[in-house]
């Protein structure tokens, strides 16, 4: 097991992280910005170092930094989080070259995977079915509307090296196909420096439903069971259950066997995601593989009482997975909403400032997971997300109603958030009864 471990990331999964290495009896490395030297996870770190500006690629992105910071600290590992250089495989391989353990998968896995037209190639040989698209990556963009009349409107473009919703358009026509390609290739070329696209069938009023894998360096490879990530804006999840309203045992069974085959057939070692689309026949698609600790882990744990971050800690360090398939048992359900930092009634726009909290949430079945202390000073460089508040309950009606108890208690001054959206949601009828899919927000609230 490693005595030290550095945290190349900040927020509220730094803080996560830090607490799982204590646990554990790991030392613990925070890395900073100027702008974040007041923040949570440095403090509670047992060493942090300042790695750079507020800008994340003069810090958070900076890599040479991080690796120094790493060598002069003499932490042996690297957890990266989510975000930042979670998924790239440059900096996993740096780690390696400089004998430090990357906290994920091999830096071949991360080059595969990260690039989703390859990453379909990948599941259509080991024999998961994928959603109806193009072959491979668009060249111009006379091949992309050839594509799209061959696959038929509406299609959605997508970044192959895309996350986070970035990069992603829906086309319906050929009329709307020329703009979306240029704008979503400039939005992709902007956040991930690659504007290479691919294209597939869009499926309407799909749920997004993803399987929790792990899998360590002994061939075992297991799955945790699902969430529904179906409430989604502009393609950022909102609020994530676990499990499904929609999964039936057989069509969960199937799911899972999938997901385990597709970490198999790219040799994947570590925490991570597959994510499928499920049509309203209960079809499923492979949609992607995300190769990183998700933001909506703690669903999952809270379900299955598992603490990912230690297992990727405990694989990453050569253990074999003390967990076999069938000791994975699916207890209650879990809910989860992502505070954020912004101005619903003014498009969503971020509001940064000092937040004065007033009364954190608690009490049975209730969890929260967050950087915020009284009077922090939320910058305006980073992701806008707060917190995330999580509950758990015997069956989805008693978590939906802690979740609102919860929220009702969770009261912070001096910014504007996304609690009140929130409420609304959760008080929606078709929410209530589980009719969801990814575009429920969009058509019930006319966002779009």
């Amino acid at each position: 097991m490693f005595n030290k471990i550095l945290i190349a990331n900040r927020g509220e999964i730094a803080v996560r992280i830090i607490r799982a290495c204590r646990e554990l009896g790991i030392q613990t490395v925070a890395v900073y910005s100027d702008i974040d030297r007041n923040a949570l996870h440095v403090d509670l770190a047992d060493q942090a170092v300042c790695i750079g500006p507020a800008r994340a690629r003069e810090s958070y992105l900076h890599t040479e930094n991080i690796i120094s910071a790493t060598v002069l600290t003499g932490a042996e590992a690297i957890h990266p989080g989510f975000g930042f250089l979670a998924e790239n495989s440059k900096f996993a391989e740096m780690c390696r070259e400089c004998r430090i353990t990357f906290i994920g998968p091999d830096p071949e896995v991360l080059e595969m995977m990260g690039n989703k037209a390859k990453a379909r190639q990948m599941m259509i040989k080991a024999g998961v079915t994928v959603v109806p698209g193009a072959d491979g990556v668009l060249e111009d963009f006379d091949q992309a509307l050839r594509a799209a009349e061959q696959i038929g409107y509406p299609v959605m473009l997508k970044a192959s090296a895309g996350g986070g919703g970035r990069g992603i358009r829906i086309v319906g026509s050929a009329e709307e196909l020329k703009k979306a390609y240029e704008t979503a290739r400039n939005e992709a070329k902007a956040a991930f420096n690659d504007d290479s696209m691919y294209m597939e069938k869009y499926l309407e009023e799909p749920r997004h439903i993803e399987f929790q894998i792990l899998a360590d360096h002994h061939g075992k490879v297991i799955h945790l069971g699902e969430r529904d990530c179906s409430i989604q804006r502009r393609n950022q999840k909102v609020i994530e259950e676990a499990p499904s309203t929609i999964l039936t045992p057989e069509l969960r069974k199937k799911m899972g066997e999938a997901a385990v085959r597709a970490a198999k057939a790219v040799g994947y070692k570590n925490a991570g995601t597959v994510e499928f689309l499920v049509d309203k026949s209960g079809s499923f698609y492979f949609m992607e593989m995300n190769t990183r600790i998700q933001v909506e882990h703690p669903v999952t744990e809270l379900v299955t009482r598992i603490d990912l971050v230690q297992e990727q800690i405990k694989i990453a360090s050569g253990q074999e997975l003390a967990i076999e398939q069938e000791d994975i048992q699916i207890k209650g359900h879990a809910l989860e909403c992502r505070i954020n930092a912004e101005s619903p009634t003014l498009g969503f726009r971020p509001s940064p400032g000092k937040a004065n909290i007033l009364l954190w949430p608690g009490g049975n079945g209730v969890r929260l997971d967050s950087a915020l202390y009284n009077g922090y000073e939320i910058p305006p460089t980073y992701d806008s997300m707060l917190a995330k508040l999580i509950t758990h309950g015997r069956d989805r009606t008693e978590a939906l109603n802690k979740m609102r108890r919860a929220l009702d208690e969770f009261i912070i001054e001096g910014i504007d958030t996304n609690i009140e959206f929130l409420f609304q949601i959760l008080d929606n009828d078709k929410f209530i009864k589980g009719e969801i899919d990814t575009s429920f927000i969009a058509k019930e609230f006319n966002l779009r």
